[in-house]
């Protein structure tokens, strides 16, 4: 298990591994949420060497950012609503803990919870039919 705990700041090992671990487990929360292909993207700001910088999953109507921003707190995943891919300031923000990277169906969860972005999102009408 990854220790997102581990601060990057002046350790690019740890940095490079923060950064490919968070892509790939925003990749794996991508298709729990069932979002489409060319829905969303991720992307990576590395930043300076004193800190984390953040990766970045952003849905027409979701924006998801890791980073260590807030370890002193326990939290490093910020989740807002958007209106589309311009949108970089959104909703009222929610924090996570970056530990919820590590159990991907209970980060989904709190996304569709914050944003209603997800899975139940992308059924068919028909499916609520009586």
């Amino acid at each position: 298990m990854f220790d997102w705990n581990r601060s990057c700041s002046y350790d690019e090992q740890q940095k490079r591994r923060f950064h490919t671990t968070a892509r790939s487990r925003l990749k794996k929360l991508a298709a729990e949420l069932a979002l489409p292909p060319g829905s969303f993207e991720i992307r990576s700001n590395r930043a300076g060497i004193a800190v984390s910088g953040e990766i970045t999953l952003h849905h027409d109507r979701a924006y998801i950012q890791v980073g260590q921003f807030g370890l002193s707190s326990g939290h490093g995943i910020l989740i807002r609503t958007c209106k589309g891919f311009k949108d970089y300031t959104g909703g009222a923000n929610h924090f996570v803990a970056l530990g919820m990277l590590d159990d991907i169906p209970a980060l989904a969860a709190a996304v569709r919870a914050i944003t209603g972005v997800g899975r139940d999102d992308a059924l068919p009408a028909s499916r609520y039919a009586a």
